[in-house]
């Protein structure tokens, strides 16, 4: 008993730190020693262990994070800052993209088959539906406070080739074979919300390459590459956004999305960049962040090593419609955000009270919980998805401001006190 509760110390402090402290003992059962000259046969010895967690050595072990759970109170639809003002039209073929994935739901059944046959054609009657057939509650942080982060996403254009040359020579990679995710959750019902993932190295399952590994020009997963793109800053905070498309040289356009990751902790080079001096960390935005990798190309791929993070990509049908999201269905821009599903119920609208990047102009708008992202953990956190290209990109980069939430749930479902994993692909996992 003693041994498998210290595996899953170890299993936690992996997966929350990407490594952990080596242990002093074994963690395998011993097998016997071989006589020093032969001897006649005996009894069958022990066959050699399972294969274990065994992380490298670390200086110390980060605790695991604190749980979080849903912590919604009831409100009132008068409460809601610019709920009146709001063009609720817009936003209604972004609830039925959610409609699409919660419909088999028995919780939602009802509501999306109302939607479905409703056909509205003015905002007033979209606001008088959520009103009759939702329930509203305000998202509170585990303290009570009401306030959160919020930031945002966009789908980015990158310019790659299906073959490697001299201007084509940073590849996007796809899930490599020896990619190991393992499910704890049935033994340890504390890590249902955590995927362990690693690589066998002998009999114990070590932690996956981490960025400086897979960069470090001996290419170890060569034989993986989707496509080659022509700059590792935008290749980068294509692994942040999580999602993009990349035009070829004869003009033609591929989509790419989220697959996997190679199972460690994001880090903010932003925040590095703050830390050592380079940038003031108000101003560690993506634009900023580019910049100064234009103008200290020597120090970049180092820079870039500090976040040993790395997700791999999957073609995605280039079909004119958004990315995929978390909850299987395609996001729209300026109508979904990606929010903490162990928070928010994935599907659900969400009325979000904020500001406009770099203003104190209100953005108040009703939003759909499509996505979710590896950096946005918490009970009042977003991400905005603004969209396709540089123009969306520009905005989401600044986007760092302060706000509230509101979650609607159909008024015969009880308010939940936990909330199922997500199973679909995410459509991005990280974020500056």
């Amino acid at each position: 008993m003693r041994l498998l509760i210290r595996t899953a110390l170890i299993l936690v402090a992996l997966i929350s730190g990407g490594c952990a402290t080596q242990p002093t003992a074994p963690i395998t059962p011993p097998v016997a020693k071989p006589a020093p000259k032969p001897a006649p046969p005996g009894p069958p010895q022990p066959k050699p262990a399972p294969a274990v967690v065994c992380p490298p050595p670390t200086p110390e072990t980060p605790p695991p994070p604190p749980p979080v759970t849903p912590n919604l109170s009831a409100a009132d639809w008068s409460s809601l800052p610019g709920w009146r003002d709001d063009n609720l039209l817009d936003a209604w073929p972004a609830w039925l993209q959610s409609c699409a994935a919660l419909k088999t739901r028995p919780e939602w059944q009802a509501v999306c088959a109302a939607s479905e046959a409703l056909k509205p054609t003015d905002a007033a009657t979209v606001r008088t539906f959520f009103e009759s057939q939702f329930a509203l509650y305000q998202s509170r942080q585990a303290d009570g406070s009401e306030n959160g982060l919020i930031t945002g996403y966009y789908e980015p254009l990158l310019h790659g080739s299906l073959t490697p040359s001299a201007k084509y020579s940073i590849p996007l990679y796809g899930p490599p074979a020896d990619l190991l995710t393992i499910d704890l959750s049935s033994v340890y019902p504390q890590l249902k919300h955590m995927r362990l993932r690693g690589r066998l190295q002998g009999n114990k399952v070590v932690p996956y390459l981490d960025r400086a590994d897979i960069d470090d020009g001996s290419t170890p997963l060569k034989g993986n590459e989707l496509v080659w793109v022509d700059n590792p800053v935008e290749a980068f905070f294509l692994q942040i956004q999580g999602s993009g498309r990349i035009q070829l040289p004869d003009g033609s356009m591929i989509r790419v999305g989220y697959a996997d990751q190679n199972g460690y902790p994001y880090r903010s080079i932003g925040r590095v960049l703050a830390e050592r001096g380079e940038l003031p960390l108000a101003q560690t935005s993506m634009q900023n962040i580019k910049q100064w990798g234009k103008n200290h190309p020597d120090k970049l791929p180092e820079l870039l090593a500090q976040n040993p993070s790395y997700v791999f990509f999957r073609e995605l049908p280039n079909n004119g419609s958004g990315p995929m999201g978390a909850l299987g269905v395609p996001i729209t821009g300026g109508r979904s955000i990606a929010v903490d599903a162990r928070a928010i119920p994935l599907g659900a609208p969400v009325w979000l009270d904020t500001t406009v990047p770099s203003s104190d102009q209100p953005l108040d708008r009703l939003m759909m919980a499509q996505d979710t992202g590896g950096a946005i953990r918490g009970n009042v956190r977003a991400d905005f998805f603004w969209g396709f290209g540089n123009e969306a990109g520009a905005i989401a980069g600044r986007m760092k401001q302060t706000g509230r939430m509101w979650v609607l749930l159909p008024k015969d479902m009880p308010v939940p006190s936990e909330l199922p994993t997500p199973l679909a692909a995410k459509a991005k996992v990280v974020k500056e």
